[in-house]
């Protein structure tokens, strides 16, 4: 299969932890693989975008593991997403290959097929599209809960016991 990519690495995304996997060619046209692991604090993502420059990545993607329920890859992505070309993959597409069991190789199996071009990125809105979202869902919440209070308020007024 021809290589897409010189160096790109996989991430399999969990609540606590990153598993980075990067795969490589050497000058003399030798594939290394190199993985490690890194916290999801903020501390950690940095560490981990460190690695991958000076590993030469360009290009990583990120499979949210399926226990992660959706919401794990942002902070990821908002700290990745300057720094490198940054691709969101969905596990059902991922996983379909039988007998990997461990984050480990998850991560290797994504910089794989990622190195060769066969991976398909879901769509994520441009920061601006994002934030916008983010401000609106604040406001709805915000304006939700300021009609609870205003409901209960009007509750405890209106009971005859407490006049």
């Amino acid at each position: 299969m021809e290589i897409m990519h010189e160096c790109c690495c996989g991430l399999d995304v969990h609540k606590h932890l990153v598993v980075g996997g990067v795969v490589s060619v050497t000058p003399s046209g030798e594939r290394q693989k190199e993985t490690r692991s890194f916290t999801t604090m903020t501390a950690g993502i940095l560490a981990l975008a460190d690695w991958l420059t000076a590993a030469g990545c360009t290009q990583v993607a990120t499979q949210v593991a399926r226990e992660s329920m959706g919401v794990y890859w942002k902070p990821i992505w908002h700290l990745l997403e300057g720094r490198f070309e940054v691709l969101l993959v969905n596990a059902q597409h991922i996983k379909a290959a039988p007998g990997r069991k461990t984050d480990v190789r998850d991560a290797e199996w994504i910089a794989d097929l990622l190195q060769h071009g066969l991976l398909r990125p879901s769509f994520v809105p441009p920061r601006s599209q994002r934030e916008l979202r983010e401000l609106t869902r604040s406001r709805t919440t915000l304006l939700a809960e300021r009609a609870r209070v205003i409901n209960r308020l009007q509750k405890v007024l209106d009971d005859p016991i407490s006049s």
